[in-house]
C-alpha cells in the first residue's frame, strides 16, 4: 500500500511538473520573441506550445486541455472569434460525431457478435485460426466503425471472453499474441479507409485549408490499399514469430462459438436493417468524386436512418451516448489550425523551416517521401496524441513541400499513413492504450515486435510510393 501511494505521489508531482513546464515555455515564448513578431502571430505561437506540451504528455485529460486552449484564444484575442471557434464549424468534426453514433448503432444489433463467432466457429479450432480470424475482422470493421478507439473499445471485451474460455495465463504467447495482435491490427486498421482514423480525417482537412485540396474517399483508399495489404500480412507474420503460442486444445472454444453463432438464428429485422444502411454508406463514400457529397454527409445520413422510425432500429437516447472528449479534442486543433493561417503564424513558421539547405533536399521526391515518413514516425513517439501530431506536423511539411515544389498531397498521405502506426509505445495510438488497460500486456511486450513493425511499415511505404503511387500517377 505504501508502495502505491509513493507512486501515486510521484505521478502527481510529475503531472505537476509538467503543467508548469507547459505555462513557463508559455510565458517564454509570449516575452522573449522578437518585437518584430506581431501580437497575433506571438500569442497563437505562445499557445500552440503550450498545447503541444499539454496533449503529448498529458497532465490533465486532453478534452481539458483543448478547451483551456479555446479560452486562450479568446483570451488573448489574437484572432476574431469567429476564427477561433471555427474549427467546430469543420466537417472533420461531424464526420467523427457521426461515425461515433454509427457505432453506437450498430453495436445495438447482433452484426458484431454475428461477424465474430461465425469467424470463430470456422476457424477457431487452432490458435492460428483464432489469431487470423480476429485480426480479419478488426480490418473489416474499419469500413463501417469509423474511428480506431471505438473499433477497439467493441473488440477488447470479445478477445477478453476468448482468453477466459481458453484459460491461458496472462504470461502465456497465446496471451501476448492475441492482445499486441488486436493493438496493432487497429491501428494497421484505420490506413485504407479515410473515415477509419482521426489522423486521416484530419490530414485531408488540413490539406483542403491549407491548400485548397480535397481527397475523397476512393482516390484515399486507391492510394492506401496496397500499403494497407502488406502491413497486414507483415504484421500478422511479426506478431506471431515474436509471441509463437504453446500448444494448447481449442475444441472447446470453437463447440461454444458455434453454439453461440448457431443460438443467433436467423439474420434479424435490426441487422438487415444495418447492413443495408451501412452498405448505402459505404457506397455514397465511395462515390464521392461522382457526385460531391462529403463523406459527412452519408455519416449523418446514416445516423438519421438508423434512428427514424421504419428505417431505423436504434434507441436516439443511446445513440447521443458519443465521446465529447474527442469532439473537443478535434474542434479546438483544427480551430488552432485556423488561427495560426488568420494570425499570420505560420508564415513566421515557413520563414523558420525553409534555409536553403533545407529545401535542396527536400525538392528531390525521392528523399522527401522517406523523410516524411520517418519525421513522422519519430515525430508521433514525443507527440503521442495522433490529432495534436498531425495539427502541428502536417502544415510545416505542407510549406516545405510547396517552397520545395514537391507535391504536398503525397507528402500528406505519407505522413498520415505513418502517423497511423504506432507500434512502440503505448500511449501513441487508441488502439493500443486500449489493449494495455486491460493488464492482460506491458509496455515491454509492444517493444520487440513494434520496433521490427516500425521499420518494415517505413520499407513498405517507401517501396509503395517509389512504385505504385508512381504508376498509378500520384507523383511524377
Amino acid at each position: 500500500m505504501r508502495d502505491r501511494d509513493k507512486r501515486t505521489s510521484r505521478m502527481k508531482w510529475s503531472r505537476i511538473a509538467v503543467f508548469i513546464s507547459a505555462v513557463v515555455l508559455f510565458f517564454a515564448v509570449l516575452l522573449l520573441l522578437p518585437e518584430s513578431v506581431s501580437w497575433p502571430a506571438r500569442s497563437t505561437i505562445a499557445i500552440t506550445l503550450f498545447g503541444l506540451v499539454l496533449w503529448a504528455f498529458a497532465p490533465i485529460p486532453i478534452d481539458l486541455t483543448s478547451i483551456i486552449i479555446l479560452i486562450l484564444l479568446i483570451a488573448m484575442k489574437g484572432t476574431e472569434m469567429d476564427v477561433i471557434l471555427s474549427g467546430f464549424a469543420s466537417p472533420a468534426v461531424f464526420l467523427i460525431i457521426g461515425g461515433m453514433m454509427m457505432a453506437v448503432g450498430v453495436n445495438q444489433t447482433l452484426l458484431v457478435k454475428r461477424m465474430t463467432y461465425f469467424l470463430l466457429a470456422r476457424m477457431g479450432g487452432t490458435a492460428r485460426g483464432i489469431y487470423v480470424g480476429f485480426f480479419i475482422l478488426m480490418q473489416i470493421q474499419a469500413f463501417f466503425i469509423p474511428a480506431t478507439a471505438v473499433r477497439a473499445s467493441l473488440m477488447v471485451p470479445v478477445l477478453s471472453s476468448i482468453i477466459e474460455e481458453t484459460g491461458v495465463d496472462a504470461r502465456s504467447n497465446f496471451n501476448k499474441l492475441m492482445y499486441i495482435g488486436a493493438a496493432f491490427g487497429g491501428n494497421v486498421s484505420g490506413i485504407v479507409v479515410l473515415t477509419a482514423g482521426i489522423g486521416n480525417i484530419l490530414a485531408i482537412e488540413i490539406l483542403r485549408l491549407y491548400e485548397g485540396v480535397s481527397i475523397s474517399y476512393l482516390q484515399w483508399f486507391i492510394y492506401a490499399a496496397p500499403v494497407w495489404l502488406l502491413l497486414v500480412l507483415a504484421t500478422m507474420y511479426i506478431v506471431w514469430r515474436s509471441y509463437p503460442p504453446e500448444a494448447h486444445s481449442f475444441d472447446r472454444l470453437q463447440n461454444k462459438m458455434q453454439g453461440k453463432y448457431q443460438s443467433l438464428g436467423r439474420l434479424t429485422v435490426e441487422e438487415k436493417k444495418c447492413t443495408a444502411i451501412l452498405a448505402v454508406t459505404i457506397l455514397i463514400w465511395f462515390t464521392e468524386s461522382w457526385h460531391g457529397y462529403h463523406p459527412t454527409f452519408a455519416a449523418l445520413l446514416a445516423v438519421v436512418l438508423m434512428s427514424l422510425p421504419g428505417t431505423g432500429f436504434a434507441d436516439w437516447k443511446k445513440m447521443l451516448d458519443i465521446n465529447l472528449g474527442i469532439v473537443l479534442l478535434i474542434g479546438a486543433t483544427l480551430s488552432l489550425g485556423y488561427s495560426l493561417i488568420e494570425s499570420g503564424a505560420i508564415d513566421l513558421l515557413e520563414v523558420l523551416i525553409s534555409p536553403q539547405i533545407v529545401l535542396d533536399i527536400f525538392s528531390n521526391p525521392w528523399l522527401a517521401i522517406p523523410i516524411a515518413i520517418i519525421l513522422s514516425q519519430v515525430y508521433h513517439l514525443g507527440v503521442t496524441n495522433v490529432s495534436t501530431a498531425v495539427i502541428t506536423l502536417m502544415p510545416v511539411l505542407i510549406s516545405l513541400s510547396v517552397q520545395a515544389g514537391v507535391d504536398p498531397v503525397v507528402i500528406v498521405v505519407a505522413s498520415a499513413m505513418a502517423m497511423m502506426l504506432g507500434f512502440l509505445l503505448v500511449v501513441e495510438t487508441m488502439p493500443n492504450v486500449v489493449v494495455h488497460g486491460t493488464g492482460r500486456v506491458s509496455q515491454k511486450d509492444f517493444l520487440w515486435p513494434g520496433l521490427w513493425l516500425t521499420l518494415a511499415s517505413i520499407v513498405i511505404m517507401v517501396i509503395i510510393a517509389y512504385t505504385y503511387w508512381r504508376w498509378i500517377g500520384f507523383w511524377p
